[in-house]
């Protein structure tokens, strides 16, 4: 028998081997499924039923976790369920960002617009898409940041951490909006709140440590 021969046979078992029905296809067990397999999760989706799929998030990052490069550091935890101590706690933070330059300024109002302007309107004034003079989707009229008594008298250390693990039926944007931003997009509600339409200084607001005024 010539080696082509041989040759040929042996490629042609190979073939019949590889295509065989006998052949396992399935990997088996796998060391990490979540890596392995990819559960894409929408952001502003539902997650009533995220628990009974297997799937373990709350867009939060885990406790104590640190973005790389980041400086603008947040000590305050989030409250178990029926308590306010550290909501109540966080009107003492001072918030870091004390101006805008005028490209912080359009950036700052961009990411607003993207994060919070569906809810609280292109106008700060609570009729974003969602609400739309209550033909949107959205049971409940949004917060009107410019106009609302509350949120005038809101200190920023309370609104961030309202941004952070949110509040009532706002959810969290923690994972959404890194800290910096957080600041940046309450020192922006903070000028829109005193007639501001471009980059200014906010007026001093309390040290940290030292209690804002209350509600």
């Amino acid at each position: 028998m010539s080696r082509i021969t041989i040759i040929g046979c042996v490629l042609a078992t190979a073939v019949l081997a590889a295509c065989s029905s006998d052949i396992r296809r399935e990997p088996g067990s796998i060391y990490m499924p979540d890596m392995a397999y990819s559960r894409a999760y929408e952001t502003y989706a539902p997650q009533n039923n995220l628990a009974e799929k297997g799937i373990n998030y709350n867009s939060t990052p885990v406790a104590g976790t640190v973005s790389r490069g980041e400086s603008f550091l947040w000590h305050i935890a989030k409250d178990a369920a029926g308590d306010t101590t550290n909501y109540n706690a966080a009107r003492a933070i001072a918030n870091p960002v004390q101006s805008l330059t005028e490209a912080e300024w359009t950036e700052t109002e961009r990411q607003y617009l993207i994060n919070c302007g569906i809810c609280h309107g292109t106008k700060l004034d609570g009729n974003g898409p969602l609400w739309k003079d209550g033909d949107g989707p959205y049971p409940a009229a949004p917060k009107n940041l410019v106009a609302d008594a509350g949120m005038l008298a809101m200190p920023e250390g309370q609104m961030f951490y309202s941004i952070t693990y949110g509040k009532n039926l706002m959810g969290a944007y923690a994972s959404q909006v890194k800290p910096e931003m957080r600041w940046k997009i309450i020192h922006y509600i903070k000028a829109k709140q005193k007639g501001m339409d471009k980059p200014g200084t906010a007026a001093p607001v309390a040290a940290s440590g030292t209690p804002a005024p209350a509600m």
